[in-house]
């Protein structure tokens, strides 16, 4: 019984007439797209009874010029074709055309220019384009910018048929690459940062069918997994690190170096391969002393694959332990420009570490060695590959190493669509390196998500959402819609609405169900919530999908006898309330009001029953969401 029922019931009615006009937020709370399942992708978020998706396996050649900065190669591609519909062709993309002067990604380049410009006398030369099916065999191909359309003279039958289609190639390699890959000149040499480097197949899927867009900049890849057999032919006094495993160690290293690797193999500490002091020093460090040399790696069930390749390279290595008691090989390759002061010396300490946090929390990493390489790039990530700034040192040499590393997850193994919805890629990898952070060395590096950064980006009248198509955003907003402001709404998600417990379970479940597979959106967000047991369209309509804000505010503070009524006022999007009483014995609680509170309105009473005196209520008193309007998130009562 409240002590003072005549009271509350005046005052209940005198805030509830405040209230009108009559409010309903039923449209807040709505699903915003079509989210019922099907058989290929289910409404629980997992893959269903009949998803399917197509691969193909490569078996590739490619020669190094160092002299003109060119490759010459070869590729036969095995396509499988595990879709209900036959195929009368193949689309294939051509990423090195991006680097002619009159390719669409050229010509939509802004002319003050921005991270992803690039050379722009480059383009693939093809040649011996040959389709084979059954017996047939077909040369005919259309080529349109970054794009290959190749011709069978059969269909490749549905349901597991497969076909192979071969050709020639060469081009130049770009200096500059679009960030993405190229040529670093240091004293001792060139670095080749090599990625895009052959012909890749077009993802043919369940939503879209085939998935052609160019390649223009900004939007990254969107790939199908298969295996890769490939030889890279270098100079001599070359070191070739690239994904996967290498085949012919004893052919292209001498037994000093081969004794090393396996000291590395066995270390947690760094073991050098190629020391400092050795780099040029071609009599202890090569097996040949003229002419070129091959070296032969493999990797299986992957997307995509990359090597870089110098003369000038210091090569270390240390053993990672991944769960399960399965092993696994760090390495990193750098000039000597990179090393000393904190610099590339600890990149492999750097690489391991990453890799270890993100396997026992999310997945275990599935490829056999990874290798950090010091570029002209500032970073990029291939599948057991990662290109670094070569001059990063310290706190920054570890924020984008171990970004890279984490991108091995999103979208290497889980094999989200880069090119429309980079934030199913940067953003969740942004959001689990603020943990690795955190955890590594016990913190010797800040680790943060910048609050008041969001906080600030969301009141930009120029904002865009999150779901904005990358290469549509505006460049001075690519950072906040691709990797920050998602990023911090999974931190949001995981802090203040579900809590760790349940994030985890949800978000490692749905790492685990799309491994190797290719999610949508709709997949995470269903996935998500059938996990967490939690009703969430509010969260992704709005963060995700507009530039609806979170304000949160407490607007009255009415006593009613000893308790009191609290009046709180939502002026954004419906978000669950937390809210810190002091009393004035200087002691405190918190309590907790489900987003369910605004689905009648804007305004929700909540009766404080206590017996002591309050001093101040606040709102979300941890700073963790994202709430434009802190003045009014705290009340005093005098």
């Amino acid at each position: 019984m409240f002590k003072n029922l005549s009271i509350l019931f005046v005052c209940l009615a005198s805030i509830s007439y405040a209230q009108t006009p009559f409010q309903n937020n039923q449209d807040k709370f709505d699903d915003f797209t079509y989210r019922q399942g099907n058989n290929q992708r289910t409404a629980s978020g997992n893959p269903g009874p009949d998803y399917w998706q197509n691969g193909a396996d490569y078996v590739l050649a490619v020669e190094l010029d160092d002299v003109n900065n060119t490759v010459t190669g070869s590729v036969t591609i095995t396509y499988h074709n595990n879709s209900p519909e036959p195929l009368n062709f193949v689309w294939i993309h051509l990423e090195q055309n991006r680097y002619k002067n009159d390719s669409r990604g050229a010509l939509t380049t802004p002319i003050q220019g921005y991270r992803f410009d690039g050379d722009l006398d480059g383009g693939y030369t093809i040649s011996n384009v040959s389709a084979k099916n059954g017996r047939t065999n077909s040369s005919k191909y259309l080529i349109n910018d970054t794009r290959m359309q190749v011709f069978f003279d059969e269909p490749i039958a549905p349901k597991g048929g497969k076909a192979t289609v071969s050709m020639n190639f060469s081009y130049k390699i770009p200096g500059k690459g679009l960030d993405r890959m190229g040529r670093l000149d240091v004293e001792k040499g060139t670095v080749y940062s090599m990625a895009q480097w052959y012909p890749r197949v077009a993802v043919f899927d369940d939503v879209l069918g085939w998935n052609t867009e160019p390649y223009l900049g900004a939007g990254e890849f969107y790939l199908g997994y298969g295996d890769f057999d490939y030889k890279v032919t270098v100079p001599y006094d070359h070191i070739v690190v690239g994904s996967g495993a290498l085949q012919n160690e004893k052919e292209v290293l001498p037994v000093a170096l081969q004794n090393r690797m396996r000291q590395a193999e066995k270390s947690d500490k760094t073991i050098h391969i190629i020391k400092p002091e050795e780099v040029g020093n071609t009599q202890f460090t090569r097996p040949k002393q003229s002419g070129k040399i091959t070296w032969h790696f493999k990797m299986e069930n992957t997307r995509d694959i990359a090597f870089a390749t110098s003369r000038a390279f210091i090569w270390d290595a240390a053993r990672m332990n991944l769960p399960g008691g399965k092993k696994a090989i760090a390495q990193s390759a750098y000039p000597p420009e990179s090393n000393g002061d904190n610099g590339w010396e600890r990149s492999t300490e750097y690489t391991k570490a990453s890799i270890e946090f993100y396997s026992n929390k999310w997945y275990p990493y599935p490829y056999p060695a990874a290798v950090n390489v010091a570029s002209n790039v500032g970073g990029m990530e291939y599948p057991g590959v990662s290109f670094c700034g070569y001059n990063r040192k310290g706190a920054r040499l570890w924020g984008v190493t171990d970004h890279e590393w984490g991108h091995m997850w999103y979208p290497m193994i889980v094999g989200s669509n880069e090119k429309k919805h980079v934030w199913m890629d940067e953003g969740f990898n942004s959001f689990i390196n603020y943990y690795s952070t955190k955890a590594f060395n016990n913190g010797e590096y800040p680790a943060r998500l910048g609050r008041e950064a969001i906080v600030a980006y969301n009141q930009n009248p120029n904002r865009e959402p999150i779901s904005t198509h990358p290469d549509i955003v505006q460049s001075s907003n690519l950072g906040m819609t691709a990797y920050y402001k998602p990023a911090y709404g999974l931190f949001m998600l995981r802090e203040y609405i579900l809590g760790p417990e349940r994030f985890d379970n949800a978000f490692k479940s749905y790492t685990e169900a799309w491994a190797y597979k290719h999610p949508q959106p709709n997949d995470f967000f269903n996935h998500m919530e059938n996990v967490s047991g939690e009703d969430l369209n509010w969260f992704w309509k709005h963060w995700f999908y507009s530039n609806d804000n979170i304000d949160l505010g407490i607007e009255a503070i009415d006593a009613v006898g000893s308790d009191y009524l609290l009046t709180f006022v939502n002026k954004g999007f419906p978000f669950p309330l937390k809210f810190e009483a002091t009393y004035e014995d200087g002691s405190k609680e918190r309590k907790e009001l489900p987003v369910e509170v605004w689905q009648r309105g804007n305004r929700w009473i909540y009766l404080l029953k206590t017996d002591k005196k309050l001093k101040q209520i606040q709102i979300d008193p941890d700073k963790i969401t994202a709430d434009i309007n802190p003045a009014n998130d705290v009340f005093n009562l005098e």
